[in-house]
This record gives C-alpha cells, structure tokens and sequence, in this order.
C-alpha cells in the first residue's frame, strides 16, 4: 500500500492510497467514497481486489479523512469532482492502457455519477454502491436545506448514524472509534451541494452510456433503494445491471455477507475486461 497526495482544486492538498499485485495488473479501481468514511476504510476491499490482479486507488475527499480543507465541507460538488478527475487520471498515467473502472459509494456515487457524465470516454465502467439518490428526507426538508445554505452555510445540520451501516456490530464500532470521521455531520452547504447534483442526475441520467453496475442493500436505511431502482431504469446505458442484496445494510463491503458482494463486482468486471491475445 502506497500513501501518496496530489493538488486538488483551491490548492488543498489531498491524501491518497494505492494497493497494487505483486505482478501486472490487468486493471484498475478507483474507489470514491460517501460520507462517514475515508480511504482507511478500504484496506479489506482493496486486497480481495489486488488478490485478483487489479491496482485499487482511493482518495480522501476534501475536508475528509487525511485531506485538507474545511471537515466534512464542500462549496459545489463539482469540487469533489474535479478531485476525481485528477485522482482517475493520475491513476491512468501510472497504468497506461489498462481498463479503468470507478466504484463509488452512498455520496461518493453521486460524485461519480457526475464524473462520469463528464469523462465517458476515460473510464470502462462505473459501478455504484448504496447511492445516495432519493434521499429519506421529505421533500420540505431538502428545500429548507438548499434555503438555509445561502444563509448560514458551515452550520452543521444532520449526520448518518453508524448502526445503519452494518449489521456488523465490530464494523459499527469500528466507526464509533475512528478519529477521522468522529462526530461526522454534514454542513449545509454540503447538504445542498448534494441536492443540487441529484437535481442533475435526474435530468441527464439517459444521457449515462458506459457500462453500469448498481448495488444496493434492501434494508439501507441512509438511502433509499427506489433511487437505485429508478438510476437503472433511466440510465441510457445498453450495459447495465442492478443488483438488490436482501437484508444489506448501507455500506454492502463492510456488511455481512460483504465477500458475496464482491464476487458479483469481480464477476462484472472480469466480463468487462479485453482478453489478452
């Protein structure tokens, strides 16, 4: 495992990880995370990945983990997304011609899914874990939020609860204990500049065409399931698959049963990956 950083936008700096086989990879995965988490949280997913030939990298957003920048704050979600073409491309430089594919989680799909819109042509598959679309907030809400950021944006105003992570009461406690995300909640504009991207993906959804793989817990109580179900249903991807894992909780790798999640994601990209001659 190599800890490396890289300029982010506003010239914060942000802190990266990166796990790589033992001999050639044959390609890469790039992890962006959701909220309450940061790249430490990936070294289990990262070996079963590189166990399988594939360099994993993964990145802590802005304000979060071992990166710079205001905790847990983000002006627009473009920022974060500028982060990941960076880190995407940094992570092609470093294997030319190999096959890259985005995983990104809860918030971090979001992120993704907005990277992606952009950057097509640079990744061979977006894979979106637990995304945080459709929100279980009242409609009321969410226009108060966006109303309260222009007022008061670095006012803290909610935070996800560890239990519903994980059935895992190790994993919960784990998080209960993790200095980096201790006392995690998310800022207004944060809140808002989440909204804002959903609001987007709604309307540009069809224009998705990449390979996508959707995976999302039935029992999420952070995020809601139907947003999965109608990402699959609007993508204008050809390639496209959505799996519902009964009884999952939020965060499907650090959740039991996790290694049958990761046999699907290895599985859908090995189908995805050229042949050598």
């Amino acid at each position: 495992m190599n800890e490396s950083s890289f300029e982010g936008v506003g010239g914060l700096n942000i802190f990266t990880r990166s796990w790589h086989p033992e001999r050639n990879s044959r390609g890469v995965l790039v992890i962006v995370h959701g909220f309450n988490s940061h790249s430490g949280q990936y070294f289990w997913v990262a070996e079963q990945f590189v166990n399988q030939g594939l360099a994993v990298y993964a990145l802590d957003h802005r304000g979060r983990g071992r990166s710079d920048g205001d905790r847990f704050y983000v002006e627009k979600v473009e920022d974060y997304v500028d982060d990941v073409a960076t880190f995407v491309t940094l992570a092609k430089s470093e294997n030319p011609g190999l096959p890259v594919f985005v995983l990104g989680h809860s918030a971090g799909g979001v992120i993704s899914c907005v990277y992606a819109l952009d950057h097509q042509a640079e990744i061979s598959g977006l894979i979106c874990e637990s995304f945080a679309y459709e929100l279980p907030v009242p409609d009321l809400v969410l226009s108060f939020l966006k109303g309260l950021s222009h007022i008061t944006p670095h006012t803290h105003v909610f935070k996800l609860n560890n239990k519903d992570f994980s059935r895992d009461p190790q994993v919960v406690e784990s998080m209960n204990n993790d200095p980096l995300i201790k006392d995690e909640s998310q800022p207004t504009q944060t809140a808002a500049a989440m909204i804002r991207a959903d609001e987007r993906l709604r309307k540009e959804f069809p224009l998705l065409t990449l390979p996508l793989l959707i995976l999302h817990g039935t029992e999420d109580k952070a995020t809601k399931p139907t947003g999965s179900q109608h990402f699959y249903e609007q993508a204008g991807s050809t390639d496209k698959t959505l799996r519902l894992y009964e009884g999952h909780y939020h965060d499907l790798l650090n959740d039991i049963d996790k290694e049958v999640v990761i046999a699907d994601i290895l599985k859908w990209i090995d189908e995805r990956i050229p042949a050598k001659n």
